[in-house]
């Protein structure tokens, strides 16, 4: 696979299931632009966020059976979103890899690291105390992360630290996946090749 250019950092995913129908696009050398419709209000806030925090441009467009719940339609746009990534990366070559991220917000604090290493691993740590933030179950945050980890193929750690309400939680997460992701998929002018005494950040 070429190496791809600021230019073309893009991907287009679809995924077609009995249970969803969903279209994401994605462009890593963007400047924050979103539209976004999953039919879940609070998940289209948070993915808001992530383009916005990672200079990314982002089209969703899901829908899904959400007369049952939405955990299948956040679920699939997570895995979207994670594949696009991947393959808007390409051979990852010339990345700077990794990048962490805090953010506050008001009495919310949260980290999320990233290693885009093409190894999947994900560890969340991040309590709430309500059942869900409008239309999303706070079970799905985590679930999130780690969806986008797998697909991405790449280690994440998220963690909040403290904080009353769930919703600043979860939104200082999202703005916290957003940057350390930017700072991971930068290009580093220095390095020619890719970061790792491997060779290869492919698996």
């Amino acid at each position: 696979m070429p190496d791809p250019t600021p230019s073309d950092r893009t991907a287009t995913v679809e995924r077609r299931t009995n249970e969803t129908r969903i279209a994401l696009s994605l462009n890593l050398d963007g400047s924050g632009q979103a539209a976004i419709e999953t039919g879940v209000g609070f998940f289209d806030h948070m993915l808001h966020h992530v383009a916005v925090h990672g200079l990314f441009d982002l089209t969703v467009q899901a829908s899904g059976d959400l007369h049952i719940d939405p955990h299948h339609t956040v679920e699939d746009v997570a895995i979207c979103l994670g594949r696009a990534l991947d393959e808007a990366l390409g051979d990852r070559q010339g990345i700077a890899r990794m990048g962490a991220a805090y953010v506050p917000m008001d009495e919310a604090l949260a980290r999320v690291v990233v290693d885009l290493s093409g190894r999947p691993y994900a560890v969340i740590r991040a309590g709430f105390d309500t059942p869900a933030i409008g239309q999303m179950p706070t079970s799905l945050v985590a679930h999130v992360f780690e969806t986008i980890a797998v697909h991405a193929r790449m280690n994440l750690h998220a963690e909040v630290f403290y904080g009353r309400d769930d919703h600043h939680k979860a939104e200082a997460l999202f703005k916290a996946l957003g940057r350390a992701l930017r700072a991971a998929v930068e290009r580093d002018p220095r390095r020619v090749d890719v970061a790792s005494t491997k060779g290869t950040l492919t698996g």
